[in-house]
C-alpha cells in the first residue's frame, strides 16, 4: 500500500495500527472465494483474449531484445 501523504524519504516502519490493518485486509483475501464457471463461453472466450495478447506482449519483447 502506497502512503501517498509523505514523501519517499520519510517513510517509517508501520505502526501497530497499520499492521493491524495489513493482517485484516490479507485475511479478508484468503477467505474470498471466487467462483468463476470454467466452461462458460464467456469465460473461454476471455481467456483466450489474455492469452493472444500474452503471447503478443512475449514476440514483441524477444524482438525488442534481439
Amino acid at each position: 500500500m502506497l502512503n501517498t501523504k509523505t514523501s519517499p524519504a520519510t517513510k517509517q516502519a508501520p505502526g501497530p495500527e497499520e499492521k493491524g490493518k495489513a493482517d485484516s485486509a490479507k485475511k479478508a483475501e484468503e477467505d474470498e472465494e471466487i467462483d468463476i464457471d470454467l466452461t462458460a463461453p464467456e469465460t473461454e472466450k476471455a481467456a483466450l483474449a489474455i492469452q493472444g495478447k500474452f503471447r503478443r506482449f512475449q514476440k514483441r519483447k524477444k524482438d525488442a531484445s534481439s
